[in-house]
């Protein structure tokens, strides 16, 4: 009969190494023998598992993208070029005696493509070269906005004198 009992920690020294009896060190680890919980240990030099990553996530996981100042402002109207609205008349347009009516309040129009129907456009504002295509065909923007809607009289005021 033992009378003094020794401490677990002195009993479970597992062979002179230190793992309490739990055998292989690795067995005993959680997530530290993953190098942490979750994607951690994927940065730049987590080769391994790179691979992975670009598989799943693409180019856009590792470095940084986009604008990081709180102060700039990105433009988030939704643009639109006039091929679009041209090929997709039945979508974005009714037919009136005027020509197609086209309301696109939030977009901005931009010029790449040809005009072949009078268009009469609701918009937030337009690019020069829209412009310019719209009104060859007999066409016009309206603008949404108060000052852009200066700006661009003025700019189709210039384009009637040139003509």
């Amino acid at each position: 009969m033992k009378l003094k009992k020794r401490k677990k920690s002195s009993r479970m020294h597992g062979r002179k190494m230190g793992t309490h009896g739990g055998g292989a060190r690795v067995k005993r680890k959680k997530s530290g023998s993953q190098g942490g919980i979750g994607m951690a240990g994927s940065g730049k030099r987590g080769d391994q598992i790179k691979t992975l990553i670009t598989k799943l996530y693409g180019g856009k996981y590792f470095g940084k993208q986009g604008i990081t100042s709180k102060k700039t402002q990105k433009d988030k109207r939704d643009r639109i070029n006039l091929q679009q609205i041209e090929d997709n008349l039945k979508k974005y347009s009714k037919k009136t005696a005027k020509g197609y009516e086209i309301n696109l309040s939030s977009y901005k129009i931009l010029g790449k493509g040809e005009v072949k129907n009078k268009l009469i456009i609701n918009a937030e504002s337009a690019s020069k070269s829209a412009i310019e295509k719209v009104k060859e065909k007999g066409g016009e923007i309206i603008f949404t906005k108060g000052k852009k809607k200066e700006v661009k009289k003025k700019f189709v005021e210039k384009v009637k004198k040139n003509e």
